[in-house]
């Protein structure tokens, strides 16, 4: 009877989760998939066809920008662990509980205000006529503003500084079970810190690593904000694209084959990396 009551409420609960995934996702995403096989013919009527995907093929332009957005992606993907992991090595193996979770606390930030207005901030501080021009023309470091807004350099820092939380919080709770006995025996045997931090460190939170950098990829991978207003109009970023064929052009067929072409590319990569890394997305979801 007790089985019986457990089978009935586990379905009672699960059932509400289903249907949001069936009509918020599944369905949306089987209706822009045979969208994406759909082109007009000479009498104005959807018919199938491959056209939308040879579009994609035969110009260059949007070739070019769906491999930039991918360069880019894997490059802000490295750059955000590169700054995150050694804070939060800091914060869980050097700093004191409370420090730690200060340190933790201003990580959140960026967060409290939400990513269009830090971006917005990340614009005064940018632009010609901004806070960092002008403290080195106050300095005497350069004579006439660095254009240091609507670039590359402004678009991957945006993009740094809005996935650090996402890379940081997966090594944050991978590090805080590395058992500081493990180092400390290591160092006792006469390791040195590279080996302790290749050998040890690394392959205890490469499943936090390989959780945060699959979730800071694919926000990256996915944004719009940043590149448009960070990275001006040569940001040339693929969201760019999808988001002019759905909304300025109206062309939905051709938005859709560009969206699903975005998602087998993320698709391809994550795994590619799962490959790589000798890791398990279970593995790394769990992280």
């Amino acid at each position: 009877m007790s089985s019986r009551h457990f089978r009935l409420g586990f379905i009672i609960f699960l059932t509400p989760v289903l249907l949001w995934l069936l009509t918020l996702i599944v369905i949306p995403h089987i209706d822009l998939l045979i969208a994406s096989f759909q082109a007009e013919n000479d009498q104005g009527k959807l018919v199938f066809s491959l056209e939308n995907y040879r579009n994609f093929f035969t110009d260059s332009v949007y070739w070019y920008t769906f491999v930039r957005t991918a360069f880019y992606s894997i490059l802000v993907t490295v750059i955000t662990f590169l700054i995150t992991f050694p804070l939060a090595f800091y914060i869980t193996k050097i700093a004191s509980k409370r420090l730690g979770g200060f340190l933790s606390m201003l990580l959140l930030l960026p967060f409290w205000v939400g990513e269009l207005v830090s971006i917005y901030g990340w614009m005064i501080l940018l632009r010609e006529s901004g806070v960092i021009n002008y403290i080195l023309q106050g300095v005497g470091l350069i004579h006439k503003p660095l254009p240091l807004l609507y670039n590359d350099f402004s678009m991957v820092l945006g993009l740094v500084y809005m996935s650090m939380l996402f890379m940081v919080v997966p090594l944050i709770s991978a590090l805080e079970s590395l058992d500081d006995s493990l180092i400390e025996a290591a160092s006792d045997l006469g390791a040195s810190k590279f080996t302790i931090f290749t050998r040890i460190v690394i392959p205890y939170a490469a499943p936090g690593i390989t959780s945060g950098a699959i979730v800071v990829f694919m926000l990256v991978l996915g944004d719009y904000l940043s590149p448009d207003l960070l990275g001006g109009k040569n940001s040339l970023w693929f969201t760019e694209q999808i988001y002019n064929e759905f909304i300025a052009s109206f062309n939905w067929n051709q938005g859709a084959a560009f969206g699903f072409l975005l998602l087998l590319l993320s698709t391809v990569i994550v795994w590619l990396g799962l490959r790589l890394s000798h890791q398990r997305l279970d593995k790394a979801v769990g992280a």
